[in-house]
Order: structure tokens, then sequence, then C-alpha cells
């Protein structure tokens, strides 16, 4: 059958059950297609069910002239809720986030990432590594790894020590920690801040799942402080 002879409304339906990344490839079939993989209506579905209260909650608002554009724009990081906060001085270091899947796009892989930066004064923050998880509904997906909080600079003058004391001391502190699926790494960003991969798992759209991601450093008992948090960001993974 060509599907050019479809109504419109019935094959943007069909669209809508399908994900972002198929009707962006639909629409290079025909003009027909184009127009009915670009309407509102399919967009609409790929969409978090709550947007409509997420994009009041912005820091900077999007301007859009489209569900479609919308949709992309979104796929970019956004702030919301003005969240920033330095962690001054502490022994234990838990940080948790919960989303339920409703609120993001269906049928679409993501990763979430903690955003951070250090302080000048930043201290005993990579003296262990931290654990980073994710987990996806009651345990039905779970993903672990270590990460040390220390920016590439840091990192650089360690190696570049060599000595026998740090090789030590990395090696017994790793025994006390579980890596779980290896070791993930700091990334600086072209704005400036540090993103630390937490997991990745797949929305399938079905029933609502909580996923909550976490950061923590618990087996150590030493002061650490100057880590600046800007939030976690959850965004579909390339």
């Amino acid at each position: 059958m060509n599907v050019d002879l479809l109504p419109e409304d019935c094959f943007a339906h069909i669209l809508s059950y399908t994900s972002p990344r198929d009707a962006c490839r639909l629409s290079l079939v025909s003009s027909t297609v184009r127009f009915a993989a670009d309407s509102d209506n399919v967009w609409e579905k790929f969409l978090p069910v709550d947007y409509m209260e997420i994009l009041p909650r912005l820091v900077l608002p999007l301007v859009y002239f489209s569900k479609k554009e919308l949709f992309m724009r979104l796929c970019s990081p956004v702030l919301i809720d003005q969240e920033v906060a330095e962690l001054r001085t502490i022994s234990w270091l838990q940080i948790t986030g919960k989303i339920n899947t409703k609120t993001i796009s269906p049928k679409t892989q993501y990763a979430a990432y903690l955003i951070v930066k250090f302080a000048e004064r930043a201290f005993g923050l990579d003296s262990l590594p931290s654990e980073v998880s994710l987990e996806v509904g009651n345990g039905s997906f779970k993903s672990q790894g270590t990460v040390y909080l220390r920016w590439q600079e840091r990192k650089k003058q360690l190696e570049c020590l060599g000595h026998l004391y740090f090789l030590h001391r990395d090696e017994a502190l790793r025994s006390r920690v579980s890596e779980g699926d290896g070791e993930r790494f700091a990334r600086e960003r072209e704005d400036g801040w540090i993103e630390i991969e937490l997991g990745s798992f797949y929305n399938d759209g079905g029933d609502g799942k909580e996923v909550e991601m976490c950061l923590k450093e618990v087996k150590g008992q030493h002061l650490k402080g100057g880590l600046i948090v800007e939030g976690i960001e959850i965004r579909p993974k390339e």
C-alpha cells in the first residue's frame, strides 16, 4: 500500500506509536510523510506528560514554534528550580535524585549526569573513589560504578608524582569500594561545569517507574569539602 494514500491524521497517529528517531527517519520518505511526521500530534506523544508543568520552572524560558522544536530544545540541558549548592565540610557524602519515567519522553535511552564544580578550597574529595549508581523500579534494573571526584589537572598532578605512596594508597582505598561496572570519569564541559555519568537506562514508555540516581562516599571518615553541585541532568544518550 502506498503510504501517501493514507489520511494525514491516520498516518500521524501511527507515527505517534514509534520513537522520535523513527519519526525523523520516516520523514525522509516523502513530503506527505514528512508533513505528518513533523505534526504536533506526533511530537506531543514524545514529550513528557507533564511538560506544561515543567516549562514554568525553567530558569531560562524556551522559545519554540512547534512541539517538535520544543522536544529538540528539551533534549539540550535545561536548569530548573535554581538548584545550586556547595558542600562546605562533611565526612560522609551522599547525593541522591529521583524522577518518574512518566515525566520524560518514552522509547528513549537516557543517561543521568551529576553536574559539579570544585571550589578553590576543595579538599578530601579524591582520597577515596565515590560510588555511583542508577536503579529503575524496584531493582528491575541497576547499574553501579565508581568515580574519583577530581578535575583533570589534579589527576595529571597525581600521575606526574608517580610516588609509591600514592600507588599504594590508591590500591588500599580501592579495596574498600565496590567497583560495580567499572570506573567512571569526570568530564569538563564547554560551559565550565564538570559532569559525571551516574548511569543510563531505557524508558520503554510503560507504567511509570521511579528512577533513583546516587553518588556517595561513606566508606571513609575523613573530612571533605569544596564540591559545588548544580544538579542532576537527565538527557537522551547519544
